[in-house]
Protein backbone atom coordinates (compact mmCIF):
# COMPACT_ATOMS: atom_id res chain seq x y z
CA UNK A 1 0.00 0.00 0.00
CA UNK A 2 2.87 2.46 0.89
CA UNK A 3 4.41 1.59 -2.63
CA UNK A 4 1.84 2.78 -4.68
CA UNK A 5 1.14 5.86 -2.99
CA UNK A 6 5.48 7.18 -3.68
CA UNK A 7 6.81 5.95 -0.20
CA UNK A 8 9.75 4.30 -0.37
CA UNK A 9 11.07 1.74 2.65
CA UNK A 10 14.52 3.64 4.26
CA UNK A 11 14.52 1.62 7.55
CA UNK A 12 13.40 -1.33 9.80
CA UNK A 13 13.40 -0.56 13.40
CA UNK A 14 13.83 -3.90 15.47
CA UNK A 15 13.64 -4.67 18.96
CA UNK A 16 16.15 -7.87 19.65
CA UNK A 17 13.17 -10.33 20.55
CA UNK A 18 11.47 -9.08 16.99
CA UNK A 19 14.64 -9.52 15.21
CA UNK A 20 15.78 -12.78 16.33
CA UNK A 21 12.25 -13.99 15.56
CA UNK A 22 12.65 -12.45 11.84
CA UNK A 23 15.89 -13.34 11.90
CA UNK A 24 15.74 -15.94 8.56
CA UNK A 25 13.93 -12.64 7.02
CA UNK A 26 15.55 -10.16 7.44
CA UNK A 27 19.40 -10.97 6.91
CA UNK A 28 18.98 -10.02 3.32
CA UNK A 29 18.29 -6.42 4.12
CA UNK A 30 20.25 -6.31 7.10
CA UNK A 31 23.18 -6.78 4.88
CA UNK A 32 22.06 -3.27 3.24
CA UNK A 33 21.88 -1.26 6.79
CA UNK A 34 18.30 -1.21 6.65
CA UNK A 35 17.72 -2.99 9.79
CA UNK A 36 18.72 -1.39 12.97
CA UNK A 37 18.31 -2.44 16.62
CA UNK A 38 15.52 -0.13 18.65
CA UNK A 39 13.15 -0.12 21.80
CA UNK A 40 10.44 -0.55 19.19
CA UNK A 41 9.24 -2.03 16.42
CA UNK A 42 8.59 0.34 13.29
CA UNK A 43 9.42 1.21 9.45
CA UNK A 44 10.97 4.32 8.19
CA UNK A 45 9.29 5.67 4.87
CA UNK A 46 9.99 8.86 2.98
CA UNK A 47 8.75 10.09 -0.56
CA UNK A 48 9.17 13.58 -2.33
CA UNK A 49 6.34 16.16 -1.27
CA UNK A 50 5.30 18.90 -2.98
CA UNK A 51 8.07 22.04 -4.06
CA UNK A 52 10.84 19.62 -3.89
CA UNK A 53 10.03 18.86 -0.60
CA UNK A 54 10.44 15.22 1.35
CA UNK A 55 7.90 13.79 3.66
CA UNK A 56 9.21 11.49 6.17
CA UNK A 57 6.71 8.37 8.17
CA UNK A 58 7.94 6.47 11.17
CA UNK A 59 5.17 3.67 11.45
CA UNK A 60 4.87 1.80 14.36
CA UNK A 61 4.63 -1.75 13.96
CA UNK A 62 2.17 -2.87 16.67
CA UNK A 63 -1.93 -3.36 16.82
CA UNK A 64 -3.09 -0.22 17.30
CA UNK A 65 -2.13 1.98 14.39
CA UNK A 66 0.26 4.75 15.25
CA UNK A 67 2.75 7.13 12.96
CA UNK A 68 4.06 9.80 13.14
CA UNK A 69 4.71 12.20 10.37
CA UNK A 70 7.25 15.38 9.13
CA UNK A 71 7.48 17.58 6.19
CA UNK A 72 10.92 18.52 5.32
CA UNK A 73 11.44 21.43 2.58
CA UNK A 74 13.81 21.35 -0.21
CA UNK A 75 16.52 23.48 1.52
CA UNK A 76 16.60 21.66 4.99
CA UNK A 77 19.75 21.30 6.54
CA UNK A 78 21.06 16.98 6.80
CA UNK A 79 21.65 18.18 10.64
CA UNK A 80 18.25 19.57 11.21
CA UNK A 81 16.55 17.07 9.34
CA UNK A 82 18.79 14.35 11.29
CA UNK A 83 17.72 16.39 14.66
CA UNK A 84 13.85 16.11 13.72
CA UNK A 85 13.93 12.31 12.91
CA UNK A 86 15.88 11.40 16.06
CA UNK A 87 13.26 13.35 18.05
CA UNK A 88 10.42 11.54 15.89
CA UNK A 89 11.91 8.13 17.22
CA UNK A 90 12.47 9.44 20.87
CA UNK A 91 8.39 10.33 20.63
CA UNK A 92 7.70 7.13 19.57
CA UNK A 93 9.55 5.28 22.46
CA UNK A 94 7.78 7.42 24.69
CA UNK A 95 4.81 6.10 23.06
CA UNK A 96 5.07 2.62 22.80
CA UNK A 97 6.77 2.22 26.18
CA UNK A 98 3.93 3.53 27.77
CA UNK A 99 0.85 1.47 25.72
Amino acid sequence: MYEKHGWELKSILLRSETAEELRDYIEPVKSQGQVRDAAFDGLWFSRPSHNKGEAWELRLLAETPYALFQRFDAGESDENRSRVLKEMEERMISYATRS
